[in-house]
């Protein structure tokens, strides 16, 4: 059982895709599949690059792969020709595909008085968590329609703490993604890093899985 112990958080901030659900192996499918329409190969190690990045930003930097030039017209043709099959993968997903610990966390968490936001990237993040049934367990949604800039920028997070009417340094934020934790790390909150400690390291704390994790309130006092 892996414990988080922090008396000084009040709110939860957690990404969507390989934290909540595993929707990232239906992005790299669309963008595989858009990517070969310039023939360019999107090989899984690609793929990494683009986990916590915006649309655009993914789209620029396949682009990019094949040295490609577009209008920001045509750039956004594209884009939401990738959505379109991301949605069509997206709209089969059901509540048994909630990754292992997740919503017994987010309950845990609401049951402790922990306010709990969503902090994506993706424009679709509504959508997926209506799917898996779970919208009712987040009291803010920061999603994609609502920043400008990418992770590692932290935009995401400083709105998310905004919604919950809570300081930056009173929260936690839960990434599977390099760029997620340098975010959340730029915005001076405590970061869980989901995955390999290898890619996750600067995370404060890194759990391989959110399977068993509990989090205890005031448990222990901070040093």
């Amino acid at each position: 059982m892996t414990l988080l112990s922090h008396s000084l958080v009040k709110a939860a901030i957690f990404d969507l895709d390989g934290v909540i659900v595993d929707t990232a192996k239906y992005h790299y499918l669309a963008w595989k599949r858009l990517a070969q329409e310039f023939s360019i190969n999107l090989t899984h190690e690609d793929n990494e690059k683009l986990k916590g990045v915006s649309r655009m930003d993914s789209l620029d930097i396949i682009l990019a792969m094949g040295n490609v030039s577009l209008s920001q017209q045509e750039k956004e043709k594209l884009a939401d020709k990738k959505n379109t099959w991301f949605m069509d993968y997206v709209n089969q997903i059901s509540p048994s595909e909630i990754l292992p610990g997740a919503k017994e966390l987010l309950m845990a968490l609401r049951d402790q008085g922990i306010k709990i936001s969503l902090g994506s990237s993706s424009k679709n993040a509504k959508t997926v968590l209506r799917l898996l049934n779970i919208e009712h367990l987040f009291d803010a949604i920061a999603d994609g329609t609502m920043i400008t800039k990418s992770k590692p920028d932290p935009e995401i997070f400083f709105i998310a703490a905004n919604l919950l009417q809570t300081k930056p340094e009173h929260c936690v934020v839960f990434e599977d993604a390099e760029a997620g934790v340098e975010a959340a790390l730029a915005a001076g909150m405590f970061c869980v890093g989901i995955g390999s400690y290898t890619s996750l390291h600067k995370a404060h704390q890194v759990v391989p899985t959110l399977e068993n994790f509990e989090f205890k309130l005031n448990a222990i006092q901070p040093a």
